[in-house]
């Protein structure tokens, strides 16, 4: 039982490494304050291994990181980096996320994984974008879609995909 835990706090905290390590990863695009980052591929990649209340508890683990400074945010640091207009993206994950985690079955599956990412953490992730955009800088909701959305799409898709591949390959050996 007391290996157990061990097992699933050590996953966790690798999981909450690999988010502050894959935000580094990442570039901004001249034309919307969100970036191009591989943190989602690892915070999918995250759903996939864990259960949703774990993967929350990474998430807000993450997101507390930054939040008190610590320089694990892409694009800026603190409390400035999560009220800024793309502030609404790392909120949004704690509800993607763990939804994807809720939804991605009991069984290891690429085209699952793949689909309930596409339908519903990307979606869900895009809404978070959306909405701070629209708020935080004033602007129409076709403005919030070129800037929060379709730059993002198919570089999320791949990077879907790939967490998918490696997630199925990855549940398979850690169970």
């Amino acid at each position: 039982m007391q290996n157990d835990k061990v097992r699933e706090l050590t996953k966790m905290a690798m999981c909450v490494a690999l988010c502050c390590v894959t935000a580094y990863i990442s570039f901004p695009l001249p034309f919307t304050p969100g970036m191009v980052t591989a943190l989602t591929f690892a915070l999918s990649l995250t759903a996939y291994l864990l259960p949703p209340r774990q993967n929350f508890m990474v998430i807000a683990i993450y997101i507390l990181l930054g939040a008190i400074g610590l320089p694990v945010l892409g694009g800026g640091q603190g409390l400035a980096r999560l009220v800024s207009p793309a502030g609404g993206f790392y909120f949004a994950w704690l509800a993607a996320y763990p939804l994807l985690s809720f939804v991605k079955g009991n069984v290891p599956n690429f085209k699952r994984f793949l689909a309930m990412n596409i339908l519903i953490a990307m979606p869900v992730t895009y809404a978070g974008g959306i909405i701070s955009m629209i708020l935080m800088l004033e602007i129409t909701l076709w403005q919030a879609l070129t800037m929060a959305v379709f730059p993002f799409i198919f570089g999320d898709i791949l990077k879907a995909a790939a967490a998918a591949a490696l997630g199925v390959k990855l549940q398979k050996i850690l169970g």
